[in-house]
């Protein structure tokens, strides 16, 4: 596992100890508190701008006339990359203040809604070419809703992209931190960093699942898995990160595939 290097938008993280969490959930993934300084981050680190988003964009490849949903859309820096690609998008995210960001970057057209993931979708059945999850499912516990609306807005035989937390790394953190009995690579167990970014501090929690987990959920949903995908960082980073790349030229971070609508 790597961290988000890149010093002037670095985001550090700190695991959080179950027993610490606040049970009340508004006390975490509060994207709407920290909306301009994650995004800033985002734009420049190495693990989202350099690796995460090359990767899902590479897996997409020519979307040129494919009408697109980004689930999970962000402050909309994918949304932006795949439209300028020639797609025609739309976008989501459960963070009004994330979209707001995306609003500013798209303009006023855009299509951009704030939904949440794993409830009802307001798009019509059959609509979408392909769907990008980008680091978004492994907010959830339970992958079986959200699944099953993604393929409903899919055309049969589309596309869904995903990115998600690698689950070994989500391991292999706990076990560096001597903390390996509250994260089983087994289990579907939450856990909690906290993270600093922009002078600011935020709880983030998600949900590690292992491969076969993972696996099972997409089948169940009525998907054929194409792709599974460990890839490289972009070429570029070797230059805006040299430290970080000459000590792992290759890492864990997030695990990617591409699977299509039966």
């Amino acid at each position: 596992m790597i961290s988000s290097e890149r010093q002037e938008h670095a985001i550090s993280t700190k695991l959080v100890s179950p027993s610490a969490v606040s049970v009340d959930p508004s006390k975490t993934n509060d994207y709407d508190s920290f909306a301009e300084a994650y995004t800033a981050a985002n734009e420049t680190n190495l693990v989202n701008a350099y690796y995460e988003r090359p990767a899902m964009l590479a897996l997409a490849g020519d979307v040129a006339g494919r009408r697109i949903l980004d689930a999970g859309c962000g402050s909309g820096a994918l949304f932006a990359a795949l439209r300028d690609r020639g797609a025609i998008v739309s976008g989501f995210d459960t963070s009004a203040g994330m979209v707001e960001l995306a609003r500013r970057r798209l303009g006023d057209g855009a299509d951009l809604q704030v939904a949440d993931l794993g409830s009802l979708l307001p798009y019509a059945d059959d609509t979408f070419d392909d769907v990008a999850a980008s680091l978004v499912l492994h907010y959830l516990e339970d992958w079986g809703p959200a699944l099953a609306e993604l393929r409903r807005v899919l055309r049969p035989g589309g596309r869904l992209i995903v990115s998600v937390d690698h689950p070994f790394a989500v391991n292999l953190i706990h076990r560096e931190a001597g903390r390996e009995a509250e994260c089983n690579y087994f289990d579907t167990t939450n856990w909690t960093v906290e993270w600093t970014v922009g002078g600011q501090t935020a709880l983030v929690s998600r949900w590690h699942r292992p491969l076969h987990a993972m696996i099972e959920a997409f089948i169940g949903a009525g998907f054929r898995i194409t792709v599974i995908s460990e890839p490289d960082p972009d070429p570029a980073a070797r230059e805006l990160f040299p430290e970080a790349i000459a000590a792992m030229p290759r890492f864990l971070c997030f695990l990617f595939f591409v699977l299509q609508a039966g």
